[in-house]
């Protein structure tokens, strides 16, 4: 067979495995926003069964062989040929290790334990909830032991969001943000001037919340012919093709906020969706890098942008009409201040930007010792609350709002938290090669003017693909390596003029 038909062989069982695994996520995002509770059993037993088809389809001999051969021809000049030859080699050599059996067992369990962990974050019962951990452990450790057996159980699971990352340079970046963060976080609680946060709390009709926040992620570049916004009970974006992308939010009558920052951050990472590589959605090549660029994207829109004064004052009109007997006698500069407020709390989808890294640097420590066995799965809501205090002040006052708060133990997604913390670094690195290829990027938010800066991400990063490293990639765009210290240095500026303090924490 020649060298391009066996490629087109290769795309033909690529593209197979793509449409299966969109089924896969259509699934998955039907149980978290649509699915009857009482077809849990029903579900899990569907996307085991599938998650089997999928696993022969990816460990077929006839697609080892097929790899075999193309990577002997392998056209060195072809980067796009290249990179889906060996993304897919990689893959299968991955999942030749992996036992169908245990797939399958992951896959179920995964099914299973988020509507254990639904039911039992909704009636404050860890107990319940516990043993789903503790088979996860079990697993993820076998797993990690047929992946990736040189390495650590731990940092088999990190490698699958952060490829090339280990926990020991996550740590070292953790430790610095740690050591600039909780001083920095303790000089603002006990500082005299608090901005106003009361206006954000009240009445907020929950039509007028899904409208405003459909508005603004159509405004920012999310493409409704290609896309929805729903609700869950965890904010989340889905879906099975750049075509086809799922984003869902949570709406409370008493709180805004909440749900309009999570709709920009899920459209964050919708924009990367369907943003990817044209003409190669169901290849390799047009997949996202790690969770951690993906994770940027959503923090480069929430948090870079849509908590910028700029941003505020561009849309505190559509808000106070939306809004009106919440927004009286308050202005933009208002608004700026009471959404940037640094107020520690318990749950870390609700944290400002200067108290959630600290979220993530506990769950990530919380997992490495869990994966070497230093803390028991029943000891997790005591651990989880002594974690609390000591980096935010604050002791839960139940596991509902503690250690049972996140999904992400519930489909045994051990290794994704640190991603956020290194998003928001990515982020901060990416805004500002934004602003120097686009001139005054201000301006553009300040008009309403979001397709520039959509365009470029879809161009410097979206449409990229695995066409780079990360490293690469991150390099090519900034000039520069992942740099903790970009994180440090924009949150001291942002909030040591936002709370009047000089550089070591004190009032000027």
């Amino acid at each position: 067979m020649s060298k391009n038909n066996l490629y087109q062989s290769l795309v033909e069982k690529l593209e197979e495995i793509s449409h299966l695994n969109g089924v896969m996520s259509t699934m998955g995002w039907d149980q978290e926003v649509m699915m009857p509770a009482g077809a849990a059993q029903a579900r899990s037993k569907q996307i085991a069964t599938l998650a089997g088809i999928i696993h022969e389809r990816m460990t077929h001999p006839s697609l080892g062989e097929c790899l075999e051969m193309l990577q002997e021809k392998c056209n060195q000049e072809n980067a796009i040929e290249r990179c889906n030859i060996l993304e897919a080699r990689r893959q299968y050599d991955l999942m030749t290790r992996i036992p169908k059996r245990l797939v399958q067992a992951l896959a179920e369990l995964g099914s299973r334990g988020q509507t254990t962990w639904v039911q039992a974050r909704r009636d404050n019962t860890f107990d319940s909830f516990a043993p789903v951990i503790q088979e996860f452990l079990t697993l993820k450790k076998e797993w990690a032991s047929c992946a990736f057996p040189e390495m650590q159980p731990y940092d088999a699971n990190l490698d699958l969001f952060e490829r090339g990352t280990t926990s020991a340079e996550v740590s070292v970046i953790f430790d610095q943000l740690k050591t600039a963060l909780i001083p920095l976080i303790d000089s603002i609680r006990g500082h005299d001037y608090q901005p106003d946060t009361s206006f954000l709390k009240g009445y907020f009709a929950i039509d007028k919340q899904a409208e405003l926040a459909r508005i603004i992620s159509k405004d920012i570049g999310f493409d409704f012919q290609k896309g929805r916004m729903d609700v869950s009970v965890h904010p989340f974006c889905g879906g099975s093709h750049p075509t086809d992308v799922r984003i869902t939010t949570r709406y409370t009558e008493l709180d805004f906020i909440e749900s309009l920052y999570a709709a920009i951050h899920e459209t964050g990472h919708a924009l990367y969706e369907q943003g990817r590589m044209p003409g190669y959605e169901d290849l390799p090549v047009s997949e996202s890098l790690t969770m951690g660029i993906h994770e940027s994207q959503s923090l480069f829109w929430e948090r870079m942008i849509g908590q910028s004064r700029v941003f505020c004052a561009h849309y505190f009109e559509l808000i106070s009409k939306t809004f009106p007997d919440n927004f009286q006698n308050k202005t933009a500069d208002s608004l700026y201040q009471a959404v940037n407020a640094c107020q520690p709390g318990l749950i870390r989808v609700e944290a400002d930007e200067l108290t959630y890294p600290l979220h993530v640097i506990l769950r990530f420590e919380i997992e490495k010792d869990l994966f070497e066995d230093k803390i028991a799965v029943e000891d997790l809501p005591a651990v989880w609350n002594e974690k609390m205090v000591s980096y935010l002040g604050i002791s839960p006052p139940n596991d509902s709002l503690g250690v049972l708060q996140d999904s992400h133990w519930s489909a045994g997604a051990f290794g994704y938290f640190p991603s956020y913390t290194l998003g928001a670094i990515y982020a901060c690195q990416f805004y500002a090669a934004a602003q120097k290829d686009l001139g005054d990027i201000e301006s553009k938010i300040t008009a309403g003017e979001f397709a520039p800066i959509k365009h470029w991400l879809n161009e410097k990063i979206h449409s990229q693909g695995r066409l780079y490293t990360p490293r690469e990639l991150v390099l090519r765009i900034t000039g520069e390596p992942l740099n903790g210290m970009r994180l440090i240095e924009y949150l001291e500026a942002k909030y040591g003029e936002l709370y009047r303090l000089n550089g070591k924490g004190i009032s000027a």
